[in-house]
């Protein structure tokens, strides 16, 4: 399948006549964020920066061969059954080298390669072991690596678009959060036109809940109908894209995520994977 055809959210043109009709192409409001100060990096050229240590912590290690939870490794860490170069360490915090061969309750531990992959995900696949009445996205990833792969974050049998799979807990973990601050793009479709009124509404934050929502950005997509609409925002829950445009009385026909943390689905056809490159992991690890 062939997506170099698809159109990408983007910004449209500026519009100097905000009064006029809603049938013309406008574009949504300038970006809180350029309005911002720019932030001065107090970072002294002359003060040395900290040497990035190779040193893990020893439950996370344990955590990362796949043989138990951090958690359940301070248990077992404590019970001294584990050891470190052939000695029982029950030091909560300790590090290990570079090196060093680690016993974890009579086998030795080898840490498992951290893999990332990204899926371009169909209608009618979930990310949810609850619906069994659906078929699980780790269908169509199975063939990647041998290793447990899960997918970052939840995305239902409706939405499509880009999935980032891993077995690194902490990226995992570091995408779930609610403070996330990564983007995500979408293009939705609507069972209508997109008021231009609307649209700054909801370019100037919505309320869902008790709770305010601020979207980073809010297009009509360049040469398609108005009901076609990109938006960017943080949140790490696709749920809420829907809501917003509920919330104003639009029907939502389709979502497709085409950006996450950077990454991007294209040239990727729908229903196929691929492994994200040494600069992709870089980055995503620097979120």
């Amino acid at each position: 399948m062939n997506n170099s055809n698809k159109k990408r959210p983007g910004p449209s043109k500026p519009s100097a006549d905000r009064k006029k009709s809603t049938t013309e192409s406008k574009p949504a409001m300038a970006k809180r964020s350029q309005n911002r100060k720019p932030v001065v990096k107090k970072d002294s050229p002359n003060i040395p920066k900290p040497i990035k240590s190779d040193e893990i912590r020893l439950n996370k290690y344990i955590a990362n061969s796949g043989a138990c939870s951090r958690r359940d490794a301070d248990i077992y860490i404590q019970s001294g059954n584990v050891k470190v170069n052939g000695i029982p360490v029950t030091e909560m915090g300790y590090k290990i080298k570079p090196g060093d061969i680690v016993n974890f309750d009579g086998a030795t531990l080898m840490p498992e390669k951290k893999e990332y992959f990204v899926l371009n995900k169909p209608k009618n696949f979930t990310t949810s072991n609850e619906e069994v009445e659906h078929r699980n996205v780790l269908e169509l990833i199975k063939g990647a690596s041998t290793s447990s792969l899960a997918p970052v974050g939840r995305m239902d049998k409706n939405t499509t678009g880009l999935l980032l799979f891993t077995n690194d807990t902490d990226i995992i973990r570091k995408f779930s959060l609610p403070n996330q601050k990564s983007p995500k793009i979408y293009q939705v479709t609507l069972d209508k036109n997109l008021k231009f009124e609307d649209l700054e509404k909801i370019n100037s934050g919505v309320t869902l809940d008790g709770h305010r929502l601020f979207v980073d950005d809010i297009s009509y997509i360049e040469n398609e109908p108005k009901n076609e609409i990109g938006i960017k925002l943080k949140t790490p829950n696709v749920k809420v894209v829907r809501a917003i445009f509920e919330h104003f009385k639009y029907t939502v026909i389709k979502v497709d995520r085409v950006s996450f943390a950077g990454l991007t689905k294209k040239n990727l056809p729908r229903g196929n994977w691929r492994a994200l490159t040494e600069q992709e992991i870089i980055n995503l690890k620097n979120i």
